[in-house]
């Protein structure tokens, strides 16, 4: 079974910075793609952020310039990097992979909340 443990979710005051971790309890190296995603109150879910086994990242226009996602194969861990962080970017942040076999899974969720 395939588990994803997020972890770096907390509160910040806008402008501060936040780094999220997610675990896999698989090789890195078998995942095509990797990325996070959010959702607020009311809202719908919304990419933030992907990255593929190539190297090419997808970021939301919300986030360009202060979000980075990246991944530590040693650790077998997916971040993002959060910086110049703003009352909007409070959600729900999930961290989801696809496999080289098509297979997707997802976390559980870590809370973000910016205070204004």
């Amino acid at each position: 079974q395939v588990q994803l443990v997020e972890s770096g979710g907390g509160l910040v005051q806008t402008g501060g910075s936040l780094r999220l971790s997610c675990r896999v309890t698989i090789s890195i190296s078998s995942i095509n793609i990797m990325g996070w995603y959010r959702q607020a109150p009311g809202k719908q879910r919304e990419l933030v952020a992907s990255l593929t086994t190539y190297a090419r990242t997808n970021y939301a226009d919300s986030v360009k310039g202060r979000f980075t996602i990246s991944r530590d194969n040693a650790k077998n861990t997916v971040l993002l990097q959060m910086n110049s962080l703003k009352p909007e970017d409070t959600a729900v942040y999930y961290c989801t992979v696809t496999t080289g076999t098509g297979r997707n899974y997802w976390g559980q969720g870590t809370q973000v909340t910016v205070s204004s």
